[in-house]
């Protein structure tokens, strides 16, 4: 009898434990419900401002021009039928620079929007602030759009290109000449930036955009090239904000 009973108290301690440890769960999620129901997602906080800017190095440019996307088009389309054999046409040096160009759809010049937030972007770095939360925080309002490709473009307001050709080293390891448009020192854009007020400050995107015309630059041979050191290109200097 002794035993009998020492089971059916062991087995009510039992069911007591486990009708406890479920109240205590229950609670808990009662808990992280309340919690949950108090989570409030503020409104974007989105605002802007505009900086005129001065190039201290010319700026370089190199559009992947319309006539280049026509011959890979083709030659994918073509299939195996290309390979050994083909004729090489000779290189129309100016072709080659006026497809280079980034122009809108009113024939202004222009730098690609996307130049200065990558570079925004990438500045991050150099201040330990995590270049995924730049990503959404920091934005560039286009001035208009390139006439062929649709890239949303920074129009350039002083200066005018010139061709320059450069001997350049292929992946392969080949030389090769590169036909581009050149804006030599001095030239001036006005970049429009929107920012996310909560992430930012005013002060904080201004002093983001000074590091990028010291240090990271933007178009070809910057500073920041992924492929290289730069040529020193591509650099400016804040002149005034609006």
């Amino acid at each position: 009898m002794a035993g009998t009973k020492t089971k059916a108290a062991k087995k009510r301690k039992s069911q007591k434990d486990d009708a406890e440890a479920k109240a205590a769960k229950d609670d808990t999620f009662e808990e992280n419900a309340a919690k949950v129901e108090q989570v409030v997602i503020p409104a974007p906080n989105l605002k802007g401002f505009s900086w005129m800017i001065e190039g201290d190095a010319p700026y370089v440019q190199n559009k992947f021009s319309e006539k280049a996307r026509g011959e890979m088009i083709a030659t994918q389309k073509a299939g195996t039928q290309t390979a050994k054999g083909k004729k090489k046409d000779p290189k129309d040096f100016k072709q080659c620079y006026l497809g280079a160009l980034h122009v809108d759809k009113s024939g202004h010049y222009g730098i690609p929007a996307n130049a200065f937030r990558q570079a925004l972007i990438s500045a991050c770095r150099l201040v330990n602030f995590k270049m995924t939360i730049g990503k959404l925080a920091l934005f560039i309002h286009a001035d208009g759009f390139d006439k062929d490709d649709g890239t949303p473009l920074v129009r350039i307001t002083k200066g005018k290109p010139r061709q320059v050709e450069h001997a350049v080293r292929l992946p392969n390891g080949s030389a090769d000449i590169r036909v581009r448009p050149m804006w030599d020192e001095g030239w001036q854009a006005k970049v429009r930036i929107r920012y996310d007020a909560d992430i930012f400050s005013a002060t904080d995107v201004g002093n983001l955009l000074m590091r990028v015309g010291l240090q990271v630059g933007v178009g070809e041979g910057r500073p920041d090239s992924k492929k290289s050191a730069g040529m020193g290109w591509g650099t400016f200097q804040l002149q005034l904000a609006s």
